[in-house]
């Protein structure tokens, strides 16, 4: 997504979609808070918060918490990161200093990530759902197998 050609595609789809953005050299001091999917090139000194998607390119620095619903990280972030119900990805330009609390994470080789990691939503293990998914199953053929029964009679 950052700089992989075969991603391009999938790339300038998400640039399409992209309603803010904040340019290189452009330097920020305060908090900025908006309510589309945003990309930034330039410096930010304070918190982010993005309702949507944050990609922060790879001349993008921000210092300060971030909370959005997917953050892309080509730049460099000191400072936590939450998206609880999304994912965090660090791509191999990618830098970040601070802890991170996210559903889904995805770190590519040659990233820096110094923090611990929370993950959200994992509240069950997989083979715990897959047991309770084998369950309802099974009840639900006994139940249909009862039906069937019940008919026949």
């Amino acid at each position: 997504m950052f700089g992989n050609k075969k991603d391009s595609a999938e790339d300038n789809a998400l640039l399409e979609q992209v309603g803010t953005i904040i340019g290189p050299g452009a330097v920020i001091e305060g908090p900025l808070t908006t309510k589309d999917s945003t990309r930034i090139d330039g410096t930010i000194k304070g918190n982010v918060t993005i309702s949507g998607a944050l990609i922060i390119g790879q001349e993008g620095k921000i210092t300060g918490t971030i909370s959005a619903l997917n953050v892309y990280v080509a730049g460099e972030v000191t400072g936590n990161i939450t998206a609880p119900q999304g994912k965090i990805e660090i791509s191999d330009t990618g830098k970040v200093y601070g802890d991170i609390s996210c559903k889904g994470i995805i770190i590519d080789e040659n990233a820096v990530f110094q923090g611990k990691c929370e993950m959200t939503g994992q509240d069950k293990s997989s083979a715990s759902i897959a047991k309770e998914r084998a369950v309802a199953d099974k009840e639900s053929k006994e139940e249909t197998a009862e039906e069937n029964k019940t008919e026949a009679n």
